[in-house]
C-alpha cells in the first residue's frame, strides 16, 4: 500500500499495487491496466482497418504475433542494459513478474513481429505501421498508469505544483513521468488520429509523424527519471541514457523522412475520402 499525494494540488491517494488476490495468486492493477489499454487500441485498429486499405484478419495476425514478439523485445531490451546483474543471475531472466519490461523494448519486438507476418501474409507493412502506432499511442497513454499504481517510473524532486510524493521517492515531490508520458500520448492519440482522417497523402506518413511525436517527449522525458537504463560506457564523461539516444535518434529520423516524403502522395487515401464524404487533401 502506498500513500500518494500531489500537495500543492490538495490530492491524496492510498493505493495498492495488487488489484484483488485469490490466495496466493494476486491480479496487479499494472496488468490489469496494461490489458485495458490493448483492447482499447485492438478495438481502435479493427474499426480503423478499412480506412487504411488493410484486412481485417490479417491486421490481426500481425497484431496477435506483435504482442508475444512484443513482450519478449520489452523483456530483453531491459536484460541487455543489465547484462552483468542478469549474468550474475541468470534465473531472473524470465521473471517477468519482478518487473523489468522496457518499453522501448516492447516497440521494437512488436515492430519486427508485426512487419514479418506482414511480410509473410504479401500485405503492405507502412498502413499496419500507421494502424499500429495509432494503437502504440493509446496503449501506452493508458498503460502508463499502471506505473502510478506500482509508484514506479518517476522523476527528480522538483517544485512544480504538481509534484508527487509517496513512499517510494522518499516523500519528496517528484516530477510524475508517467502522468506527462500518458497524456503526451492521449494528445498524440487525438492528433494522429485526425491527421489520418482528414490530411493523410500517403502510407507511413502516420508513423513518421509517430516517430517525431514520441521521439520528441521520451527525449525531454528521459531526461527526468531516476530508473534509466544506462549504455556500459560513457562518452566525454557523461552517462549515456539508452532511451534518452535512441529517442534523439528516432525523433530525427522522424523528421528527415516527413521532409523527404513531403510532396509524396497516395491516390488510395484520397478516393477513399471521397467515397466516405470526407475533405481530402490536394497535392
Amino acid at each position: 500500500m502506498y500513500n500518494v499525494s500531489f500537495p500543492a494540488l490538495g490530492f491524496e491517494f492510498k493505493i495498492s499495487p495488487i488489484a484483488f488476490s485469490f490466495g496466493a495468486f494476486k491480479i496487479h492493477w499494472y496488468g490489469i491496466i496494461i490489458a485495458c489499454g490493448l483492447l482499447l487500441a485492438m478495438v481502435y485498429a479493427y474499426f480503423s482497418a478499412e480506412r487504411f486499405n488493410v484486412n481485417r484478419n490479417k491486421l490481426f495476425d500481425c497484431v496477435l504475433v506483435g504482442i508475444v514478439t512484443g513482450v519478449i523485445g520489452a523483456r530483453a531490451y531491459y536484460v541487455l542494459f543489465k547484462l552483468d546483474y542478469y549474468i550474475a543471475n541468470p534465473g531472473e531472466i524470465f521473471m517477468i513478474s519482478n518487473g523489468g519490461l522496457a518499453i522501448y523494448g516492447g516497440i521494437i519486438g512488436a515492430f519486427l513481429g508485426g512487419c514479418i507476418t506482414a511480410k509473410i501474409l504479401k500485405i503492405k507493412i507502412m498502413p499496419i505501421l500507421d494502424i499500429s502506432v495509432l494503437g502504440f499511442l493509446i496503449g501506452q497513454g493508458i498503460g502508463r498508469w499502471g506505473n502510478f499504481f506500482n509508484q514506479e517510473a518517476f522523476g527528480t524532486p522538483t517544485d512544480l505544483p504538481w509534484g508527487m510524493l509517496s513512499e517510494n521517492t522518499d516523500m519528496q515531490a517528484v516530477h510524475p513521468c508517467f502522468l506527462y508520458e500518458s497524456l503526451w500520448c492521449l494528445l498524440g492519440f487525438v492528433l494522429l488520429h485526425f491527421l489520418s482522417k482528414k490530411f493523410q497523402q500517403y502510407a507511413g506518413q502516420v508513423f513518421y509523424a509517430y516517430l517525431v511525436w514520441y521521439g520528441f517527449e521520451r527525449m525531454i522525458v528521459e531526461g527526468l527519471r531516476t530508473d534509466s537504463l544506462y549504455l556500459p560506457f560513457s562518452l566525454f564523461g557523461f552517462d549515456l541514457r539508452v532511451s534518452q539516444i535512441l529517442s534523439a535518434v528516432i525523433f530525427i529520423a522522424g523528421i528527415v523522412l516527413l521532409i523527404i516524403n513531403r510532396k509524396r502522395k497516395d491516390s488510395f487515401y484520397d478516393n477513399y475520402r471521397r467515397k466516405k464524404g470526407l475533405s481530402h487533401s490536394k497535392g
